[in-house]
This record gives structure tokens, C-alpha cells and sequence, in this order.
């Protein structure tokens, strides 16, 4: 009896391995990548995108987010898909920030955003778009992008080539 139970739990082990030839894992409907790098000095690569950005007229494209999230994987995924990293290398310096899991109090790097008045990360990615003097350009929705795993190719490069034109805000 026991030998029958033993090979009855090995048959059920074996066969929640096996695959067939036609199965395949559902592909993610958008791109991932991974580039939230542990970096030295996070505030020195933005400083040098600002000074690049200075040099050649664009925007910073600020991303911060982590490796562990799945909608930071789909973010950079996008920006590396050939549409999108063409629109960024025209007219972005784009500097991927890792800022951890600051919604746990697990947060890394995170003079970054409060650097350009993003007080608070809910979530990540956040995408925050920066004029070559250091302005935010889009404060207010900055943290909405904790949804970009679930955005469309077309959504992001509507809302990047808006942010690229968008006017600079007014000085205090």
C-alpha cells in the first residue's frame, strides 16, 4: 500500500513537470528589461543627464523605479522597443534611478525625487520629466506611471511626445 501511494505521488510530481510540445508560457504583452541598476552615486548620473541635456537642448527623462517590479521591467522594456527608444535618444537623456520599495520604508535613493519636489513615491516606476535647468515638467503625474506594464506602446509615446513639447512651468 505504501509503495502504491509513493508511486502514485511520483507519477503526479512527473507529470506536473512534463510539458507538452505546443505548451508555452503566455509571452507579457508588453517588453521587459531590466535597468534599474545599483549605481554609486545616483544623483551624479541625473546631474550629468541635466548637463547633457544643457549641452544639446532636450529633456531628462527621469525613471525611478526597481528590478523587482514587474510595471519598472515594463517601463524600461518600452523605452528599449525601437519606436520608443528612438523618441527618447531625439529628444530625451534618459537615467534609470533604482529607488528600492520606498511604499515599505524600503526605499533607496530617494534625495532623488525629493530633489525636484516628488515628496512621496506611492509605487513604482515613477517618470518624472525634467527641463535641462532642473524643472519638473510633469510633477503632477510623475507617480501615475505605477501602471506601465498595463500601458499600450501608443499611449506612452502620445504621453512622451506631449511631455517633450510641454510648456516649462513658471519659476517661483
Amino acid at each position: 500500500m505504501i509503495r502504491a501511494i509513493i508511486a502514485g505521488g511520483v507519477a503526479l510530481a512527473l507529470g506536473a513537470c512534463a510539458t507538452t510540445p505546443n505548451a508555452s508560457p503566455a509571452a507579457p504583452a508588453h517588453p521587459e528589461a531590466k535597468s534599474y541598476a545599483v549605481t554609486p552615486d545616483a544623483m551624479g548620473d541625473v546631474d550629468a543627464a541635466l548637463a547633457r541635456a544643457a549641452g544639446n537642448g532636450k529633456r531628462v527623462l527621469l525613471v525611478m523605479g526597481g528590478n523587482w517590479c514587474h510595471d519598472s521591467r515594463a517601463l524600461a522594456g518600452w523605452l528599449e522597443a525601437p519606436r520608443l527608444s528612438a523618441l527618447v535618444a531625439e529628444r530625451y537623456e534618459l537615467v534609470f534611478v533604482n529607488v528600492g520599495l520606498p511604499q515599505t520604508g524600503d526605499g533607496h535613493n530617494l534625495a532623488v525625487p525629493q530633489r525636484f519636489g516628488l515628496a512621496e513615491l506611492p509605487g513604482t516606476p515613477a517618470l518624472l520629466v525634467l527641463t535641462a535647468a532642473g524643472q519638473p515638467v510633469n510633477l503632477d503625474t510623475a507617480a501615475s506611471w505605477r501602471n506601465a506594464a498595463t500601458r499600450s506602446e501608443d499611449a506612452i509615446v502620445a504621453e512622451l511626445e506631449a511631455l517633450a513639447e510641454a510648456p516649462a512651468p513658471a519659476a517661483d
